[in-house]
């Protein structure tokens, strides 16, 4: 949790001063649940929702970054595995939907959905193709998943798992400080870069720092390198 609210600190830092708006779902240690971190985010109407988490697995010698995007079938069973001990780590109570029954307004829906589930695929591999760059960070690659947080949010979401507390190198590093602002400055490099296809999709020519885009990154916590 310690590691992941620095991680979270310095990556707003790195996208305010360069003109875009964070909200972050915590500032302090405190737990935050998955209805009210994806409440705050939709709230907020962001742009971008980034999930900072820190991994963890039965065996100490998995290591290294991945990132996933939401979907109701798991890319594999491990993802899955993950994302169904995230989901009961945090206690997640999704409400039910009720169909719209106006199908315009049905096959809208769908049309968003479709559109937010491939930007969230874009901007998974952008983070980890940066986060991989990095010295000493093997890519586990881009995976789906059935994640609560990013299932409840109405913007292009993604998880990001930045190394494994449960391994002595990756917590040995991700305990430095250098190493939380450069996979924070990653992240920062990967914003930026989603934001500038979104833009140019939509005809933007966007100067630099009027913060023309808003882009909202609330930071998803890891409480205490739980087992998952």
């Amino acid at each position: 949790k310690d590691v992941v609210l620095g991680v979270a600190k310095r990556l707003a830092d790195g996208l305010r001063s360069r003109g875009l708006r964070v909200v972050l779902t915590r500032e302090d240690d405190r737990a935050v649940g998955l209805a009210e971190r994806a409440a705050r985010a939709n709230d907020a109407g962001g742009d971008l929702f980034l999930s900072i988490h820190a991994n963890a697995a039965s065996s100490q010698r998995a290591r290294g970054v991945e990132t996933y995007f939401a979907s109701l079938e798991a890319s594999d069973a491990a993802a899955g595995g993950v994302a169904k001990r995230e989901n009961a780590a945090f206690a997640a109570v999704s409400a039910a939907i009720e169909p719209v029954a106006d199908p315009l307004l049905a096959l809208l829906g769908d049309l968003i959905e479709s559109e937010h589930r491939a930007a969230s695929d874009e901007f998974a591999r952008l983070a980890e193709a940066r986060l991989a760059a990095l010295d000493g960070a093997p890519s586990r690659g881009v995976k789906q998943a059935p994640f609560a947080v990013l299932m409840q949010v109405s913007m292009p979401a993604s998880l990001v798992e930045i190394g494994f507390v449960t391994n002595r190198q990756d917590a040995r590093a991700l305990d430095s400080e250098a190493r939380q602002s450069q996979i924070a400055n990653a992240l920062v490099d990967a914003v930026l870069e989603f934001r500038r296809r979104f833009e140019a999709r939509r005809g933007i020519d966007h100067a630099g720092e009027d913060g023309a885009a808003t882009v909202r990154t609330p930071e998803d916590a890891v409480h205490g390198g739980h087992a998952r």
